[in-house]
């Protein structure tokens, strides 16, 4: 434990559950644990226990992405983890493939179509899914990804190469889309399981994130907005090449700061924990003290976002890591370029810099 994360209280201590099983976080709550094959090794998913349309079952919160283990493990629970009860409905934080990837096989029941269920999503996560899904192409992998890259000064060949064959890389991890859903928005109330929770959308992280608030159970599912161990990843992709995603997320932060100090807040990654309102804090002054750096680098010669990413990760990356390293070295840039502090210029190779106006 570092000592930031010394500052939280995990409420379960090193309890994790097993893959394919669920564990218990407040009533009719639980917490279910899918691998990675990532660095970041787990993703976090929620069963609530639910009635709709006078159907008792359950909701799923977040699906995973598609792989043949993950859906083994599903399996698993839907035979043995859900009281011989369907599942409901399906609801999504956000597009990611590690949330979304497995969504379209739930809501169609696994692989022996148990039922048909709705997704639930926000309008710009469905859609921003149903885009990666058609396009053959994402912030990850593909053509466009690589000159997007290269633009910001990653430079080796072998990676750029690598970068352009993942043009397959979301449809991969999500191979399938249901064509219909229904619509998430900021302020909904939503029952379940005889609770009302509070949709509050976040943006930065993703096109429109919903996190989940119930003030009777004082508790949060708040996706990848708020992770404790780790900062979440701000970046900017191809898509949206002039964005500015850190002020988007700073700003989405304050949604979270009225709620209860003693909110128990159920992150995608890492354990459930109490201190939302000082795990923000940490964020906020995490990102005060890089854009400090950046700042200092930037005053001292033009930078581009490759030249930035060795300030801000001191360790060595896999491509996949650098990829997002890369974008969120690039959303520190873009915050003091949109705020007037810096300027950026094209230099004679086709690489953005940017210095201290």
């Amino acid at each position: 434990m570092n000592a930031l994360e010394s500052q939280l209280e995990y409420c379960f201590q090193e309890t994790l559950p097993e893959p394919g099983r669920k564990v218990e976080v407040a009533p009719g709550v639980f917490w279910v644990r899918m691998p990675l094959p990532f660095a970041l090794d787990h993703i976090n998913l929620w069963l609530l226990r639910d009635k709709l349309d006078g159907r008792e079952g359950w909701t799923v919160i977040d699906s995973g992405i598609a792989s043949d283990e993950i859906r083994q493990y599903w399996e698993q629970i839907f035979d043995h983890e859900l009281d011989g009860l369907p599942v409901l409905r399906m609801l999504c934080t956000h597009y990611h493939p590690d949330h979304l990837g497995l969504a379209d096989w739930i809501s169609h029941g696994g692989d022996r179509a148990r039922w048909d269920v709705r997704l639930w999503m926000t309008l710009g996560e469905y859609t921003m899914g149903r885009v990666m899904g058609d396009s053959r192409g994402s912030s990850a992998g593909g053509e466009a990804a690589a000159r997007h890259f290269a633009s910001h000064g990653l430079s080796d060949p072998n990676d750029l190469a690598q970068i352009r064959e993942r043009a397959g890389y979301f449809s991969k991890l999500v191979p399938s889309m249901p064509k219909q859903y229904r619509r998430l928005r900021e302020a909904d109330l939503v029952a379940i399981g005889g609770q009302s929770w509070r949709v509050i959308t976040g943006f930065g992280h993703s096109t429109e994130h919903c996190a989940l608030y119930c003030d009777a159970l004082k508790l949060m599912i708040s996706g990848d907005m708020v992770l404790p161990r780790i900062s979440t990843n701000v970046s900017v992709s191809d898509m949206e090449p002039e964005s500015n995603p850190l002020a988007l997320y700073l700003e989405s932060l304050g949604r979270y700061e009225d709620l209860p100090a003693d909110t128990m807040t159920l992150p995608s990654h890492g354990k459930p924990f109490r201190g939302l309102h000082t795990r923000i804090a940490q964020l906020r002054e995490h990102h005060v003290d890089r854009l400090q750096e950046v700042r200092d680098a930037c005053a001292g010669s033009p930078q581009s976002a490759a030249d930035i990413v060795p300030l801000m990760f001191k360790r060595k990356l896999d491509l996949h890591q650098m990829t997002f390293a890369l974008g969120e070295a690039l959303a520190h840039l873009h915050l003091l370029w949109h705020a007037g502090e810096a300027v950026r210029h094209r230099d004679e190779e086709g690489v953005y810099r940017f210095s201290m106006s």
